[in-house]
């Protein structure tokens, strides 16, 4: 597989310096793809498309490639101990390492971030096989963490240059999920407004919303967040920090565990989530669990809404409403045996918020996971 860098050239100005067609995909550095590839097909319904490895050429590492809707996960792990990949791992557990970001032009992308302070960790790099031309990128991000840019145009092969089809999946089950809207990460004290400026000067987003500890917080922990969206609103990242509260905050706990700041959870969409949730419910997925009390007042707060109550105690999905409608979620409980990376499966109707009226049940359930580790 051909790996060329490519020179630099100064660009234009223009208005949006850094236009963003939405997520490629998610890369996770775990410690045995091959396993944890089979947990994301068979508990959420993804399917396996693409693979390298020693038989496609590539001695360092392995990586599965699997997908939904428009959701791509890699999934790579090391082959050898003495690999940067293993030291990761072994440092963080299995967690996210890169973000990668669709773009026209990936070469643009890394110039206008480094020019604007961006640490560059890979610069435009042309990979090419018989199916055409994939080009990326990549900045420094929070902790270990790396923004990767792709272009990939008309590219029509297996994932990347290297890869090699896989033409059908046995495994997979899917389960209507459709597309990432959005990801979180924790950072440390006094840290969230840092990177907020990052995303603001490097990359040219916006702030969205901005959440303090009179909006985040329980009897015992708190937390302070700001969500970051791009241009066209595709991309948005909150982005959370600890706040003084009596006792360890799910963040503090989070930063704990995996040894400093990471993408905490990503949101997943669906365009049904009674139907989403069961699926993946059956499938082995766990949920957090909030009391019964909360959907004996669900329509009190939240008004009218179309899915039957009932069926949203059973499967402990939350309700919030904002000025342009409602929205529904419920978060996994970790996904890692460190207590560290989660998901949330999401349904808008209409809400473009990130239900800021579920905060306090929602925290209550964590901290309860907390207690029952001995980490609260």
């Amino acid at each position: 597989m051909p790996q060329v860098a490519l020179p630099v050239h100064e660009a234009p100005s223009g208005a949006d310096f850094l236009p963003l067609n939405g997520t490629d995909h998610v890369e996770f550095y775990v410690g045995n793809a091959r396993q944890a590839a089979h947990y994301y097909r068979s508990a959420f319904g993804m399917r396996l498309i693409a693979y390298r490895g020693p038989e496609t050429g590539t001695r360092d590492r392995a990586s599965y490639v699997v997908e939904q809707g428009k959701i791509r996960f890699v999934l790579t792990t090391a082959l050898s101990p003495s690999s940067p990949i293993a030291a990761q791992q072994f440092a963080h557990g299995d967690g996210v390492k890169a973000i990668a970001l669709t773009v026209d032009d990936a070469t643009s992308a890394w110039r206008e971030t480094t020019q604007r302070g961006a640490v560059s960790v890979t610069p435009p790099t042309e990979q090419r096989d018989e199916s055409g031309v994939v080009i990326t990128a990549s900045i420094a991000l929070y902790g270990e963490t790396i923004h990767t840019f792709v272009e990939r145009r008309n590219y029509p092969g297996a994932f990347f240059p290297g890869y090699r089809a896989v033409d059908e999946d046995f495994v997979v089950r899917p389960t209507g999920l459709l597309h990432i809207d959005h990801m979180v990460a924790n950072v440390g004290w006094g840290e969230m407004n840092r990177w907020v400026e990052f995303y603001r000067d490097v990359m040219g987003f916006r702030l969205y919303q901005h959440f303090d500890d009179r909006d985040i917080s329980t009897e015992y922990s708190a937390l302070m967040s700001k969500v970051m969206s791009n241009g066209n609103g595709w991309v948005k990242f909150p982005i959370n920090e600890p706040a003084q509260g009596r006792k360890k905050s799910q963040i503090e706990e989070y930063l704990d565990s995996y040894g400093g700041p990471g993408v905490q959870h990503i949101a997943m969409a669906t365009h049904d989530i009674i139907e989403t949730v069961s699926r993946l419910r059956n499938q082995g997925v766990e949920f957090l669990r909030v009391p019964g009390a909360y959907y004996r007042e669900l329509e009190s707060r939240v008004g009218k809404i179309d899915e039957p109550v009932g069926a949203l105690e059973e499967l402990g999905v939350l309700v919030d409403r904002d000025d342009e409608g409602y929205m529904l979620q419920i978060f996994t409980r970790p996904v890692e045996d460190r207590p560290t990376l989660f998901y949330e499966i999401i349904q808008r109707k209409g809400s473009r918020s990130f239900g800021k009226g579920n905060f306090k049940a929602l925290f209550e359930a964590i901290e309860r996971e907390q207690a029952s580790r001995g980490n609260l």
